[in-house]
């Protein structure tokens, strides 16, 4: 923890995250996360529907081939990640799905 931060330290994250909600206020809300132990870091977390992700990253200007993909939970859950330089900030814009069971995926074929 960075325990002589204090709030005016996030001023770069929140200036981002101020500017994000000023120009794509019509994009789905995304989980907000922010860190007194990287103050310069703003993550936004998409849930379940990675067209949600896919919206953030082509507002962002995000190239498709700069996404990064990988599992957890197993191999149970998606995982998609993306850093952008944002208004001065380190934007990770993160989304998570869950990886379809393929015996159902089968089973409806």
């Amino acid at each position: 923890m960075n325990a002589g931060l204090t709030l005016d330290g996030l001023a770069v994250a929140l200036r981002a995250l101020r500017l994000l909600a000023t120009d794509f206020g019509h994009l789905p809300a995304p989980a907000v996360h922010l860190s007194n132990i990287f103050p310069n870091r703003l993550e936004l977390s998409v849930y379940d529907d990675l067209s949600q992700f896919e919206a953030w990253r082509d507002a962002l200007g995000i190239a498709p081939d700069a996404v990064k993909h990988s599992t957890q939970s197993d191999g149970r859950t998606r995982v998609l990640r993306a850093c952008v330089e944002y208004a001065g900030a380190e934007l990770a814009l993160v989304g998570f799905s869950p990886v379809p069971d393929p015996e159902l995926i089968g089973a409806a074929a």
